[in-house]
C-alpha cells in the first residue's frame, strides 16, 4: 500500500483513518502530548513535554528518519493522535499518542489495528506504565501478550515507574 493513502476502517457512525504526518498536524500533537493528564499516563515522554522548541525539533527529526514509520490518526476527520513504529532499545516498537478527548472511544484499538496491518515486522514490542490499563486494554485486544516487566525514570512523572513489556509475534 503506498503510504500516501489513506487506510480506514468503520464502526457503526465513528471511522478511524490513518495517514502520512503533515507539518500542520504538528501544533495540535503538541497541544495533545503537552495535557497534564496525558503526560502523567504516557509517563515516559520527553524531559520537558511542554516545551514546543524542543517538541518541534524533535519532530522535524523524526519526520526526516526512513526507519520510523509514523501515521496521523484521525477520527471522524478529526486529527487523534499519531501512531508510529520504531526501534527502541534494540527492538523494533510500536508506540502511540491519542488525545485526551479521544480516549475510551475505542479509536486507539482501531488505529492500532490498521496500524498492524501496514507493519509486517514481527515481533514487534510496546511498553505501557503498569497502571496505564486503558493502554494495557488496546495493546491486548491487538494480540500482544506481557513479555516481561521492566522500569525506568519516567520524565513524566518525574519518578521511576514500573513497565510492561508486550509483545506480538
Amino acid at each position: 500500500m503506498n503510504t500516501n493513502q489513506i487506510k480506514q476502517e468503520n464502526f457503526s457512525k465513528n471511522s478511524v483513518n490513518l495517514r502520512d504526518v503533515q507539518k500542520t498536524d504538528l501544533p495540535e500533537f503538541f497541544t495533545q502530548q503537552s495535557d497534564p493528564a496525558a503526560i502523567f499516563m504516557a509517563a515516559f515522554t520527553t524531559e520537558d513535554p511542554t516545551n514546543v522548541r524542543q517538541f518541534m525539533s524533535h519532530w522535524r527529526k523524526i519526520m526526516k528518519d526512513d526507519s520510523i514509520h509514523i501515521q496521523t490518526i484521525l477520527f471522524d476527520g478529526k486529527i487523534a493522535g499519531h501512531i508510529e513504529q520504531f526501534i527502541l532499545f534494540g527492538l523494533p516498537s510500536v508506540g502511540y499518542w491519542i488525545g485526551k478527548e479521544f480516549w475510551g472511544k475505542g479509536v486507539t484499538t482501531r488505529a492500532l489495528t490498521i496500524f498492524l496491518t501496514q507493519i509486517k515486522t514481527r515481533p514487534l514490542y510496546a511498553r505501557v506504565a503498569k497502571d496505564n490499563l486503558g493502554s494495557q486494554r488496546v495493546l491486548e485486544k491487538n494480540e500482544f501478550l506481557k513479555d516481561s516487566e521492566d522500569k525506568g525514570y519516567a520524565q513524566g512523572r518525574g519518578c521511576e515507574v514500573e513497565e510492561f513489556v508486550y509483545k506480538r509475534t
